[in-house]
C-alpha cells in the first residue's frame, strides 16, 4: 500500500471522501489526520453535542439512563 496526504477545500470534502469510503475496504484505509491546526471538527461536535438533549441533563441522569441501557 502506498500513503498519500491531501488537502482538499472544504466545498469537494464530501464528495472525495464519498469516493473513497465506497472503494474496497480491503484495498483503501482511511486514516483521519487529527493534527491538522483545522478545529472545524471540534466546532461540530460541540453542537451535536449541544443539539442531542443530554446537554440540558445531569451526570446523574446521563449514568443512570447508561446503566438501564446496557446493564
Amino acid at each position: 500500500m502506498k500513503t498519500i496526504k491531501l488537502q482538499i477545500a472544504d466545498s469537494v470534502f464530501d464528495k472525495v471522501f464519498y469516493f473513497l469510503d465506497n472503494l474496497p475496504k480491503n484495498e483503501v484505509k482511511i486514516i483521519e489526520d487529527s493534527s491538522s491546526d483545522d478545529l472545524a471538527f471540534l466546532e461540530n461536535e460541540i453542537n451535536n453535542g449541544i443539539k442531542s438533549g443530554i446537554f440540558n441533563k445531569s451526570h446523574e441522569d446521563i449514568i443512570k439512563e447508561l446503566k438501564q441501557k446496557y446493564v
